[in-house]
């Protein structure tokens, strides 16, 4: 089977670069004042009174749009299916998402990355930590033993750092992606494993990815080995999956399988014709449906 593997979800793209270099300078104060407003000693996100969820994972977790501009002195106009999954569950969000977030470096300060080192020097996140997304996860469900849900999206930044490795040439492509699968398995193993060891008793749950074009079969099956692996010790770590790449399957069916043209990602910034990887807010939505289906059926509620 040939490789393909593109942009995809937790990639931005390079062009944002210097619009995050402005908005890490320009209107600081302000993005300052906006943040005061949720944050709290430690950067744990407030709200209203109820068990804890915690987000975790990569601009998709932290709801990334391409091309923001200034947009991104402020995390605030950045909503996700967090959102969403807080307020219709009754829980107070903390979203600890990252863009360019990989496996690698979720674990290490020193492990290799998408652009999430470089986006936290430019931009603040929805909830301000030093160190790791690791460290600040375990930190937080220690300081909160009554965290409801904790969900975790990882591994698609994996696939692009690989991408870029390879500059994009299709056998060295296909020649890593075992070695990088395996990668992902095991830090999502000690990721989950990790997490539960604070004691969390809570709903530990892992989503998956969706296809960006589910017509285009050669894509659609990396998506799926992707997931296969972010996935394989769920169970182990007593976790559950929330099904995102068959939601939006079925939802993009009417379309051809191509989610673009069902609304469920972002136009893109050049043309608005095409999509950019991440989802559009009907495509939040139907995350946060997902997710909140996996956990009433976790509960029972």
């Amino acid at each position: 089977m040939r490789i393909r593997i593109g942009r995809g979800p937790g990639c931005p793209s390079r062009r944002v670069q210097l619009a995050r270099r402005l908005c890490g300078l320009v209107g600081v104060a302000a993005a300052l004042a906006a943040a005061a407003s949720f944050l709290v000693a430690g950067g744990v996100a407030q709200g209203a009174p109820g068990h804890p969820y915690l987000t975790l994972g990569d601009s998709v977790s932290f709801g990334f749009i391409t091309q923001a501009g200034f947009e991104y002195g402020n995390p605030a106009n950045f909503v996700s299916y967090a959102n969403y999954v807080g307020n219709d569950l009754r829980l107070t969000t903390t979203n600890a998402g990252c863009p360019g977030e990989a496996t690698t470096s979720f674990i290490s300060s020193t492990g290799a990355d998408n652009g999430c080192r470089a986006f936290r020097s430019e931009a603040p996140l929805h909830v301000n930590y030093s160190g790791t997304q690791f460290d600040f996860a375990k930190t937080f469900l220690t300081a909160h033993p009554n965290t409801g849900l904790v969900t975790i999206q990882l591994g698609a930044n994996d696939l692009f750092i690989l991408e870029k490795a390879c500059a994009g040439v299709q056998a060295c492509i296909q020649a890593g992606l075992p070695a990088t699968l395996a990668t992902i398995s095991s830090d999502m193993n000690t990721i989950l494993g990790g997490l539960r060891a604070t004691g969390f008793h809570g709903v530990l749950m892992v989503v998956n990815y969706y296809s960006l074009d589910y017509s285009n079969a050669p894509n659609t099956a990396v998506t799926q080995l992707l997931n296969q692996a972010e996935t394989a010790s769920a169970q182990a770590n007593g976790a559950v999956v929330a099904d995102a790449f068959g939601a939006f399957q079925q939802a993009s069916a009417s379309a051809g399988g191509q989610t673009c043209a069902a609304g469920l990602l972002n136009a893109s910034p050049t043309n608005q014709f095409t999509c950019d990887v991440h989802p559009s807010q009907s495509g939040h939505l139907l995350l946060a449906q997902t997710i909140e289906a996996a956990y009433q059926a976790a509960t029972g509620g």
